[in-house]
This record gives structure tokens, C-alpha cells and sequence, in this order.
């Protein structure tokens, strides 16, 4: 057992924090609040290879793992640029279409996924069902020699940044007349598919869409995979890699949270001229978070090594338990920075309360905590399913 990362993935560490660190938080919040998209950032991460850590050599990627991936979206992260993209794009649609496309799909799609040219989203998620597949009312149904696509979407991420968004749907299966699950590539300009932009109170470069599918015509090459048969382990080969990316950037928010406030505390004299880190009522709570993120940090650790040696089931534990480990740590860390800070954790200028929107919504999404402690709860300690 060892700790340790690789010399390439110590370089990748240090590589990948340098770039977030030209850019920081302020770059963030700048684009964000301009309603604009961190392009510069994306494009640059493009550049130097980060964006395809996970994505083989023979499509233009890396030829690393899901632990590479990690790396960059907790350092990026870290630095004050946690990019949700990263999530959607190189972990769910670039691990889908690795492990499940068509030779085609991949020859078309992973090259600009791992340069950053293009990126693809995904869509599961539904106002009625959640993200529970087995409820979905979106449908493809076969059209002459394509498909018909009808439903509706929400919170779905970066569609106006994309090229394509992998959507979930439920074909008729013809020998049992059942519903199963299949994911379509559909080009984000398709006649019949239209969005609306949610409005959220997060501080985000990086947007929220419902996405409504009324009669969107698809060739059949737009079915990902050979057959339909790849439907679900298409969408289950994603979560894995969604739940440890998202705890990635989580606990590299947490990192970046208890740095700003360390610094703070470590230089603020009052009463006498001693910093107010001196005080345990201060250094206490950040230690604190700090023992949370690191503990977290394990966690993904964890998941991201059983994953890339391909033990599904036991990544599946793994990155569920840091999802929820990340999701919690980075809270307290950003939310124990602002109150060490006083009134100025509150401003923009010190840039910790800009991330409380972000941070909480990681313990809802893309699955809550509470989804979490039923999995938990059933695989791990084998009590009957609750819902």
C-alpha cells in the first residue's frame, strides 16, 4: 500500500496547479458575474493536455485514469477554479464514449474532448423523476432508419458551451416490450430541441438549462454503442468517475477555502497585537476542516485507484463515500473560512464567500447525501432497500 503519486502524476499536480494559479479565483469570479464562460482557462487546460488525462493515446488523450482527472479537477479547484465542465465532459461523456461508442463515436468525439475543441454534456436528470432511470419519461422511439426523441430535462450543465449533450432516454425493448435505458448523442443545435436558463444563486461560470425534446429526429448512428444492449452499461460506467470528479473539485474548494483563511488569520492582529490564529476559538475550526478535507481526500483517492483497475463494485462504494465526504468537507471549510474572516469572508475581495452557493449544492448534487446514506446503508451494511 502506498500513499505516494507516480513522478508523472506529481508533475501533473504541480503543472495543473501553476496554470490555476495564473488565472485564480478572481478570473472566476470576473467571468461568472460577467455572465461569461472561464474560454481563456478551458482553452489553455486544452492546450497542455489536462482536459484528456483519462482519454487514450490513440484518440489524442493521455492515456491516464480517472485518478489523473482528479488531480486536475482538484488542483484547478484549488486554485480557485472549480470547473464543473470537467466533470460532465472529460469524467461522464469521454469515460462513456472510451468504454461504450462505437469506433466512430470515438474517433469523432474524443479528439476535441481531449484538446478541449468540443465538449459534450450530459443529460439525465428530470422534473419529475430526478435522476432515478428507471422513472424517466423521456423516450426514443424508432423513426424509419432513426430515432424520435421526446422529453424534458432540467439542471443540465453547460449546454450552451457544448457541441453535444448525451441524453438519457428508454427505448421499447422488442422482445419484452419493456422500457430500458439508452443514451443518444444529439447535437445541441438539433431542430426540436430548445432550452431555458435556469436562474440559480450560485457564483458560477457555468450554466443551468431545462432542456425540452419535442420530436428531435436522430440518425441511428446516434445511439451510443452497437447495439441498445449498451445502454446500461454505458450510463453506470459514468457515475463512477461523476461522484470522484465531483468530490475532487469539492475538496480542492475546501484546500483553497482553509489556505485563504489561514493566511488571513495568520496575519490579522488584534488585543495586543497577537494574530487571531493564535486563538483556539480560530485554529480549532480550521484544523478541523482541514482534518475533514484531508480525511475526504483519502477517500477519492481510494475510489480513483479501485476504478482505474477496474473494480466497478467496489469503486462504486468508494466514490460514493467520497462524494459524500467531499461534499461535506468542502461546507464546513468554506463555510468555517468565512466565519474566521468576520465581515470580510462576506466580501468579494477575499474571495471565500463566492463559493458557499457552489459548495452547498455539492451536498445535493448529482446525488444528494441523503441517496448516499440509503446506498451505504444497503451495500455496505445490508439493510433492505428504503425507497
Amino acid at each position: 500500500m502506498t500513499f505516494d503519486l507516480t513522478p508523472e502524476q506529481d508533475q501533473l499536480r504541480d503543472a495543473v496547479r501553476a496554470l490555476g494559479r495564473r488565472y485564480g479565483h478572481g478570473y472566476f469570479v470576473e467571468k461568472a458575474k460577467a455572465g461569461e464562460h472561464t474560454t481563456e482557462l478551458w482553452a489553455d487546460a486544452g492546450r497542455l493536455g489536462y482536459l484528456g488525462v483519462n482519454i487514450p493515446t490513440e484518440y489524442g488523450g493521455g492515456g491516464g485514469g480517472i485518478t489523473e482527472l482528479a488531480i486536475v479537477c482538484e488542483e484547478l479547484a484549488a486554485a480557485g477554479c472549480p470547473l464543473l465542465l470537467l466533470v460532465v465532459s472529460p469524467a461522464i461523456a469521454a469515460t462513456v464514449l472510451s468504454r461504450h461508442g462505437t469506433e466512430e463515436q470515438r474517433k469523432r468525439h474524443l479528439p476535441g474532448l481531449a484538446d478541449g475543441s468540443q465538449k459534450i454534456v450530459f443529460a439525465i436528470t428530470e422534473p419529475e423523476a430526478g435522476s432515478n432511470f428507471h422513472r424517466l419519461g423521456t423516450v426514443a422511439r424508432p423513426d424509419g432508419d432513426g430515432w424520435l426523441l421526446n422529453g424534458r430535462k432540467c439542471y443540465i450543465s453547460g449546454v450552451d458551451e457544448a457541441d453535444h449533450v448525451l441524453v438519457v432516454a428508454r427505448t421499447e425493448d422488442s422482445s419484452t416490450g419493456k422500457l430500458k435505458p439508452a443514451l443518444f448523442l444529439v447535437p445541441t443545435d438539433a431542430a426540436g430541441l430548445t432550452r431555458s436558463k435556469l436562474d440559480m444563486e450560485i457564483v458560477s461560470p457555468e450554466n443551468q438549462f431545462l432542456l425540452y425534446l419535442d420530436d428531435v429526429r436522430l440518425p441511428a448512428d446516434a445511439l451510443l454503442g452497437e447495439s441498445l444492449d449498451a445502454g446500461l452499461p454505458a450510463l453506470f460506467a459514468g457515475l463512477n468517475p461523476e461522484r470522484i470528479t465531483v468530490a475532487a473539485m469539492g475538496a480542492g474548494t475546501g484546500r483553497y477555502a482553509i489556505e485563504r483563511a489561514s493566511e488571513y488569520t495568520s496575519t490579522r492582529k488584534v488585543w495586543g497585537g497577537r494574530s487571531i490564529g493564535s486563538h483556539q476559538g480560530v485554529s480549532h475550526p480550521l484544523a478541523h476542516a482541514a482534518v475533514q478535507v484531508e480525511l475526504a481526500r483519502l477517500m477519492i483517492q481510494k475510489a480513483a485507484t479501485l476504478y482505474d483497475a477496474g473494480r466497478d463494485l467496489e469503486a462504486g462504494v468508494a466514490g460514493n463515500m467520497a462524494k459524500y465526504a467531499a461534499g461535506e468537507a468542502a461546507a464546513l471549510a468554506v463555510d468555517t473560512a468565512v466565519q474566521v474572516l468576520g465581515g470580510a469572508g462576506m466580501t468579494t475581495e477575499y474571495g471565500v464567500a463566492t463559493l458557499l452557493g457552489a459548495v452547498r449544492a455539492g451536498r445535493i448534487a448529482p446525488v444528494s447525501r441523503e441517496m448516499i446514506l440509503n446506498f451505504v446503508a444497503q451495500h455496505v451494511l445490508g439493510q433492505d432497500k428504503s425507497y
